[in-house]
């Protein structure tokens, strides 16, 4: 492995070139319990992705699935926070695990590990060998509270990892963000003072991905914006009409007392 550094912001060119299995990687039974920060910043990375993949045919996302490449030591493998798999399994209702020796169980075309401040050397020092060994196409290694070693220059908020055209898993990307994601097509983007993660289609963040419930909550305000305005418009017109029926009747009332003005001048001629 070798590492270079191109600002204090952003770190790329680290490399992995791994075996399928490495020491201490058997997955422990026990689970480590999530804390609100981390549940929060994995859900909404899921429901954005999930809301993205709801427009495609050829793309399912899940949260803490197994993914095992190796049938012979099946301890041995991931459960990353969340990832996309494309193409999309037949029936994903019934998939209980990705094991990729099936012909028809593909590595994930992407893996996110939102670090854990109980456990951050899992995500840094072990996460990417794992990834390597198991064929993601991406992965993202979220960091909301900087809570990982100083290794290689770390803590990073984010760092993409990505498989070259050689295969090989390479970090692209270490920092701050924005970053592009590769396989979304996407920019990765830390909102919330560095807890949350969003994506967003340009690296400026003018245009930001939506969950289903915030599309269905922007759809409800939209219309409760336009219903706004028609009751408005309405009233705009009902006052229109009400200035010109008061202006009529005023017309019509000043010609009155014109023409009785006349009556009594022609009277006392």
């Amino acid at each position: 492995m070798s590492s270079s550094r191109s600002s204090s912001h952003h770190v790329a060119g680290v490399r992995y070139s791994l075996p399928q299995l490495g020491a201490g990687w058997e997955l422990p039974e026990q689970t480590m319990p999530e804390s609100v920060l981390h549940d929060e910043a994995v859900s909404l990375l899921k429901a954005l992705l999930a809301a993205w993949a709801a427009q495609r045919s050829d793309a399912f996302v899940a949260r803490n699935l197994a993914v095992r490449w190796d049938e012979s030591h099946p301890q041995i493998g991931v459960d990353p926070d969340v990832c996309v798999l494309s193409p999309a399994p037949p029936d994903p209702s019934e998939l209980k695990s990705v094991r990729t020796w099936l012909a028809d169980h593909e590595p994930p075309l992407l893996a996110i590990e939102v670090v854990s401040e109980s456990n951050p050397h899992k995500d840094y020092a072990v996460a990417p060998d794992k990834y390597a060994a198991c064929g993601v196409s991406e992965l993202w290694i979220f960091d909301p509270l900087l809570a990982g070693p100083r290794a290689h220059g770390g803590p990073f908020r984010l760092q993409i990892w990505h498989r070259g055209d050689d295969g090989v898993l390479v970090r692209g990307y270490a920092g701050e963000g924005p970053a592009r994601s590769t396989v979304l097509g996407a920019f990765l983007v830390v909102t919330a003072e560095g807890r949350k993660l969003r994506i967003a289609d340009d690296e400026a963040a003018t245009r930001f991905w939506l969950t289903a419930e915030e599309r269905e909550r922007e759809a409800k305000e939209q219309e409760r914006k336009a219903k706004e305005q028609e009751r408005k418009a309405k009233e705009q017109e009902r006052e229109a009409k009400e200035q010109e029926r008061e202006a009529k009747e005023a017309a019509l009332a000043r010609v009155a007392e014109l023409e009785a003005a006349l009556d009594r001048e022609k009277a006392r001629r």
